[in-house]
């Protein structure tokens, strides 16, 4: 499974939502809950299924999905590829 395919089935798990489709440019502003508590359930969902950590000044950083998704690349050597 890609980083894509595996991060999609975390966002429609948080947010249950099947039809999610993840796209790099979606941001909070996108969802509208896609509030602060569904943040961090996401963080959560995602450092745990990659087994990696992010520092608070990272996450602060975040500004879309594709932001996430190059900071795990980083955190993750599984993920470099994908």
């Amino acid at each position: 499974m890609s980083l894509h395919e595996s991060l999609e089935k975390i966002f429609r798990d948080v947010f249950n939502d099947e039809s999610l489709t993840l796209e790099d440019e979606m941001s909070a502003d996108d969802r509208e809950d896609w509030d602060s508590v569904a943040h961090l359930n996401l963080i959560f969902a995602i450092e745990e299924a990659f087994d990696v950590s992010f520092s608070g000044s990272e996450i602060n950083k975040l500004r879309n999905v594709g932001d996430l998704k190059t900071l795990i690349r980083t955190k993750s050597p599984e993920c470099r590829g994908s």
